[in-house]
């Protein structure tokens, strides 16, 4: 079993920012494992129920929790994969959508992080934000556990019979389906992008510059 964090915080806590270069140099190091790579053991309960709570201190502009958690595993989770199976079959790209179902049929457990929509004064695009960051809190937070994650989509979070079948009502989207697990391979770097390209520093004379709209 993993080492489990510590105790959360209580409100009002004093919590100082501090130097963790350990934290830096695990962020340097992070990589995604191939789903299907992603065997037994899965997190324990214990290790689950922390990962989550790990999640839920993603950025959430007006506390609004935007979000929500739906676990699958053991015989729910084959269950709700014949589900996606029966579904795949009735479309006319049925042997392509088939084919992807084996990232979510091999881990051993996976959390669908679902982004929904509360009405008040935040924007519908910081919600859905938010949500994204929950993945990325909890991918890195397995990880840190020594197991492995992969966070991916694919047609099961858009396809409304697969979305009805996942329990989804109103404004609720996917933000992703969090597969998790012990990975069979260690993953491998791959090509990362080069920073310099991606970055500009803004300037006065940008805001003169007059664009077509």
């Amino acid at each position: 079993m993993a080492p489990l964090p510590p105790a959360a915080p209580q409100f009002g806590d004093d919590l100082a920012i501090r130097p963790s270069p350990e934290t830096l140099a695990f962020l340097a190091r992070r990589r995604s494992a191939s789903a299907l790579t992603l065997g037994e053991p899965g997190p324990t309960e214990a290790e689950l129920r922390a990962l989550l709570t790990l999640a839920t201190r993603a950025p959430d502009h007006g506390k609004l929790t935007p979000w929500r958690f739906i676990v699958l595993q053991g015989a729910e989770k084959r269950a709700f994969v014949e589900g996606l199976e029966a579904i795949a079959a009735a479309r006319p790209d049925a042997a392509k959508v088939q084919a992807k179902l084996g990232k979510i049929r091999v881990p051993p457990l996976t959390v669908a992080v679902i982004s929904r929509v509360v009405e008040g004064e935040i924007p519908e695009w910081e919600q859905r934000l938010s949500a994204g960051a929950v993945c990325a809190i909890m991918i890195i937070a397995v990880q840190a556990m020594g197991y492995g994650a992969n966070w991916i989509t694919d047609w099961y979070a858009y396809d409304p019979a697969a979305t009805d079948l996942l329990g989804l009502t109103g404004s609720e989207r996917v933000a992703g389906f969090v597969h998790l697990g012990t990975p069979t391979e260690p993953p491998l770097e791959r090509v990362r992008p080069d920073v310099d390209a991606l970055v500009t520093r803004w300037t006065r004379a940008m805001a003169a510059v007059q664009r077509p709209r």
